[in-house]
């Protein structure tokens, strides 16, 4: 079933992630990976987004006919503990239901390149939905990219804020690929068919 509340809103899809080319290819960064190949399927670059701490591209997502959707694609530029107040002044700009709103972000709790799928539900320590849902409360979607968890003894905060290791650098394309195909299906056919699809 389509949680989408007002069939003829937009959708707000965010990238989560932190600003600056120190950052680029962090896990953390997953989100705005996902959301950089998302704005090249639509043929559009990201611009800054008025007085939101943010960048921002608008398109349509889906084949053209009744599941083409019309989207807002951001990046929230505040540094992912402050994601929440970007996120709600977009949300709120574009008039978008919260439910119409998808958070994609790195998960350390599922394995490297799955991915899961959800509405609503707790953040997991992830300070980036932390924000989002102190911000504007927990009922939007989550795609969840797994990076799996910190070997050995590392801290959690200092795994995810390095690069992706050379061997999983292998496969990120096709996983951050896999990844915005998720989102378009979420978009376009709703939850229950985009779990079915790519929850793995």
């Amino acid at each position: 079933m389509d949680v989408t509340s007002e069939p003829g809103a937009p959708w707000l899809i965010v990238g989560l992630g932190n600003p600056g080319p120190g950052y680029a290819m962090n896990r953390h960064n997953v989100g705005f990976m996902v959301a950089d190949l998302l704005a090249g399927r639509m043929g559009a670059g990201f611009k800054r987004a008025g007085k939101a701490q943010a960048q921002v591209v608008e398109g349509r997502i889906g084949p053209p006919g009744p599941l083409s959707r019309r989207v807002v694609l951001a990046k929230p530029m505040s540094y992912m503990n402050l994601s929440g107040g970007p996120v709600t002044a977009l949300r709120d700009f574009y008039k978008v239901p919260t439910a119409n709103v998808v958070a994609v972000h790195d998960e350390l709790d599922i394995d490297y390149g799955v991915l899961r799928l959800k509405l609503g539900g707790g953040d997991n320590g992830h300070n980036g939905l932390k924000s989002m849902t102190k911000a504007m409360g927990a009922d939007y979607h989550r795609v969840r990219f797994g990076i799996g968890r910190p070997p050995g003894r590392m801290q959690v905060a200092d795994f995810v804020l390095k690069d992706f290791a050379s061997a999983e650098r292998k496969e990120l394309d096709y996983f951050v690929d896999r990844a915005a195909d998720a989102v378009e299906c979420l978009v376009a056919e709703g939850l229950e068919r985009a779990q079915s699809a790519y929850n793995s």
